[in-house]
């Protein structure tokens, strides 16, 4: 199962520099802290944002008053220097000199394979910068507008090289000021595409595709209509990730998406799609609204991946305080599918800082915090192997507390763990059947693995009436089961 770990490549970089006392880019970073990087169970960095930004994007940004009122919001004692522009406002896919260029990634690629882990990178589909290339070697991969359309929506369109171009959007938002948007029709930017991102796929081991449903055929027909031109009988993606694997056959593709559209972008070549629908329903719902998201099919839901925060929401200590972000972080653990964990949350961090932002405030680490992410990382790592299964949980007529109780088992062989969550702000009680016909007339030893205890249960009792739990609210139990050695005389 995949396990990402998120890392704002620029933010990152800036306080190791100021950790060890001199500028560190990314073929300057010190072993102990790729070991640091390198937790248990993750399998796979994203270092987010390491492409040229556009120095076009950043003038932009230093003229919208929202997005500078934003950036004081997060950081009150920002400095112009602390502003870098937006790492999606791409002006070329080569590594910013800054980060230590082409060379230092591929330094930082080959400690993270010494590690047993791959580096994913991020690749935006959907837009360029105002000052990318393609705008005079390849304009046909664009949007384009008139001299009417400029002059009709100034806000909509910009006029660059002597060509007018449609700034990017996406159907259900303003246009975004500082890029300027790739046309999904165009042969020319499917061919342009390709090539990107096999020099992405030369690079690196996975890609995190940016918005990606923008790109979906009746998506983008239903935010550009005429402009775009006919739709092409064949989808973007099963165009271009083909194409792209005939070089890379074991490229990553993980997609940024929204609306609902992750199982189509399943079906067009991704190997995994944001499951935000499980997100809103951690964050907002309860025990009964993340069952059913739980009850979709199963290779559907290997498919997803599961968060609790990452740069485009708040943190999750924010969002999910005390014992409920404990209790939502056992549950994206030990689910099938992809995690993504987001540097920062595992120490508490409350701010969310805007990513055009070289810099972040000062903030105290949860120790308690920290500590319990270390035990469940280590906990969860061997966890995920095999069959999962969702459990039913029962109770009694005078007690449906069981209600708020989530469970689920992993079966790999021998090898059996049961997840059970009271995922609610008040103490739950009820049985959980377990789903191995074999435990009759056995005694077995259920562990702990957060907590360490060790408890001994009748096989007969687990497999009818169901394990009894009580759980105070928001608590879980992350068990092995194995069977009981017998005593020796």
């Amino acid at each position: 199962m995949t396990v990402i770990y998120e890392i704002n490549t620029l933010v990152w970089l800036r306080e190791l520099s100021a950790r060890y006392g001199h500028p560190v880019a990314l073929g300057d970073v010190p072993g102990e802290v790729w070991d640091e990087v390198a937790r248990p169970g993750v399998d796979t960095v994203w270092l987010m944002g390491v492409w040229e930004r556009s120095p076009a994007g950043l003038s932009t940004a230093l003229r919208d008053d929202r997005l500078l009122a934003s950036f004081r919001d997060a950081l009150p004692d920002l400095t112009p220097a602390d502003i870098a522009g937006s790492p999606y406002c791409v002006r070329n896919y080569v590594v910013d000199a800054s980060l230590g260029g082409p060379e230092g990634l591929a330094a930082a690629r080959g400690e993270l394979a010494a590690r047993g882990v791959r580096l994913m990178l991020d690749y935006v589909p959907n837009h360029v910068a105002p000052d990318h290339p393609w705008l005079t070697e390849r304009p046909d991969c664009l949007v384009r507008g008139t001299p009417d359309d400029l002059a009709r929506a100034p806000e909509a369109y910009l006029e660059a090289g002597g060509q007018v171009y449609a700034r990017g959007r996406d159907p259900y938002f303003p246009p975004w000021p500082d890029v300027v948007q790739l046309n999904a029709f165009s042969q020319d930017l499917r061919e342009a595409a390709v090539d990107t991102l096999t020099a992405i796929g030369d690079q690196a081991d996975g890609v995190r595709c940016d918005m990606a449903m923008l790109l979906m055929n009746d998506v983008f027909a239903m935010t550009w209509g005429n402009l775009a031109g006919a739709a092409p009988a064949e989808d973007f993606w099963p165009h271009v990730i083909p194409r792209v694997r005939e070089r890379h056959p074991g490229l990553l593709f993980v997609a940024e998406a929204y609306w609902d559209l992750e199982q189509a972008l399943q079906q067009q070549g991704f190997d995994h799609a944001y499951d935000k629908r499980l997100y809103d329903r951690l964050v907002h719902e309860d025990a009964g609204s993340v069952r059913a998201h739980l009850g979709a099919d199963l290779g559907y839901q290997r498919g997803l991946v599961r968060f609790l925060e990452n740069h485009d929401e708040p943190r999750a200590a924010a969002t999910l305080p005390g014992e409920r972000e404990r209790a939502a972080a056992v549950a994206v653990a030990t689910l099938p599918g992809a995690t993504l964990w987001h540097e920062g949350q595992f120490e508490g961090r409350r701010v969310r800082p805007p990513v055009f932002l070289s810099r972040r405030p000062q903030e105290p680490a949860d120790e308690s915090l920290r500590d319990f992410y270390g035990r469940l990382l280590t906990a969860v790592a061997p966890v995920r192997e095999g069959d999962w299964r969702l459990l039913t949980c029962t109770g009694w007529p005078d007690n449906e507390s069981h209600r708020n109780l989530l469970a689920w088992s992993w079966t790999a062989g021998q090898d059996r763990h049961l997840v059970v969550i009271n995922y609610s702000d008040r103490p739950a009680q009820g049985r959980v059947p377990l789903p191995w016909t074999d435990l009759h007339g056995q005694s077995y030893r259920l562990t702990e693995l957060l907590a360490g205890d060790t408890f001994e249960r009748d096989g007969d009792e687990l497999l009818d009436a169901g394990l009894f739990v009580a759980l105070d609210a928001w608590h879980c139990h992350l068990l092995s089961v194995r069977r009981a050695e017998p005593v020796s005389a």
